[in-house]
């Protein structure tokens, strides 16, 4: 007796379930490795979605990507529900970040200048529809003890709490801290609530004795440094 599996489309399941639809509303960010994976695959079988298949394949490799980027074709496509065609788009997809990983490892260590910031942070606000403010904490020596993103907004803005900022400075042991946000319109021109908000994060900076040394402001096509225009 023959045996045909259903496939389910990405389509047909529930909307909440729709990892397409959640990347698109949430951003990237948002979707757990097994989502991301399901989205290349696009499809299922009669007994389990794509996220659950993808959760099953993460699951016996004990959710170890580099285990699932070192999978040959062949190996891959052992796991029932997944062909060759499907195989070959997963590896593709995990070569780009293996190779993109690559790159990262030269990351920027020590800021000596805005486009050391640029460099270390245009990954994080590339092709971003919403603002987000971070922060880039640094010792007296100006290397890089750590990044945090304080908040998330819509395309006309974020806020970004001091006191949440001076409290990551004070627990991190940092002397000093960068700013960064961006403007999804690519208008790199700071608004007046930008230097507002500069001011008012510097000067409780000066009451802690911990410097802000600059405040870029991030498009895709560039950056504004506030330090370069002598604006802080």
């Amino acid at each position: 007796m023959e045996v045909y599996e259903d496939k389910i489309t990405i389509k047909g399941w529930a909307e909440e379930d729709r990892p397409r639809e959640k990347l698109v509303q949430h951003g990237r960010r948002n979707l757990s490795n097994a989502e991301l994976i399901a989205i290349l695959i696009g499809s299922g079988n009669r007994n389990e979605t794509a996220v659950e298949l993808r959760k099953r394949i993460l699951f016996s490799l004990n959710h170890d990507l580099d285990k699932l980027a070192g999978l040959s074709v062949h190996e891959l496509s052992k796991f029932k529900g997944i062909g060759e065609a499907k195989a070959i788009s997963v590896i593709a997809a995990l070569e780009l970040g293996r190779r993109r990983k690559e790159k990262d490892r030269d990351e920027v260590v020590k800021i000596t200048s805005s486009k050391d910031i640029f460099h270390l942070m245009r990954r994080y606000f590339s092709d971003l529809n919403h603002e987000e403010f971070w922060i880039i904490l640094l010792n007296r020596a100006n290397k890089i003890l750590s990044k945090h993103l304080i908040s998330k907004g819509g395309r006309a803005g974020t806020i970004a709490d001091p006191k949440i900022i001076y409290q990551l400075a004070l627990e991190n042991h940092a002397t000093s801290i960068v700013l960064a946000h961006n403007h999804p319109s690519e208008n790199l021109k700071p608004s007046q609530a930008d230097m507002s908000l500069t001011q008012k994060i510097c000067a409780a900076g000066n009451m802690l004795d911990i410097s802000v040394l600059d405040h870029l402001i991030f498009s895709n096509s560039g950056y504004f440094s506030f330090a370069d225009e002598g604006m802080i």
